[in-house]
């Protein structure tokens, strides 16, 4: 599936706005993931609001905010921009503007019992990197349950000093 945003959000209640924000598929809470992380970069309280509101009823803990801080020290934004269509590490994921497609999968064997294992592709990794939603019956939504896209992924070419 390819989720286009129109424009990415910069705070919750434009998350909120967009049609994605339904989470009625899990998709659209994996997609909605990574545009809260582009905020990341200007904004860390705006993003940790938006991620706050995507990982519903869990919410979003202390242990998850130090796991993100941890994978994007050092500048390594880059990765969030990767999964962005348009982005290479050629062109330092700096793909032509806006950046609003992500594409993701879901496979055969994705869903068990009201969770969906879904899996984006990284333009600086050789695999799809893996997303996981939970469904929670009672509004028909899908939220983020736990993510490992921010590992690290082959460094920009300007940053890359065997490049």
């Amino acid at each position: 599936m390819e989720i286009v945003f129109d424009r990415l959000p910069e705070n919750l209640e434009e998350l909120k706005a967009l049609p994605a924000a339904s989470l009625n598929e899990p998709e659209y809470g994996a997609a909605l993931f990574l545009a809260a992380m582009m905020m990341y970069e200007k904004d860390r309280e705006q993003t940790w609001q938006m991620l706050e509101f995507l990982y519903g009823p869990a919410g979003l803990s202390t242990f998850t905010k130090q796991f993100i801080n941890d994978r994007m020290q050092d500048n390594k934004f880059y990765k969030v921009k990767s999964y962005f269509k348009g982005s290479s590490p050629e062109n330092n994921y700096e793909p032509s503007m806006p950046l609003t497609t992500v594409e993701i999968q879901r496979r055969d064997d994705s869903m068990v019992e009201g969770r969906c294992r879904l899996f984006m592709k990284s333009t600086g990794a050789d695999t799809p990197r893996e997303i996981r939603m939970r469904h929670k019956p009672s509004t028909n939504q899908w939220f983020v349950e736990d993510q490992m896209l921010l590992a690290d992924i082959r460094v920009p070419v300007a940053s890359d000093s065997w490049a």
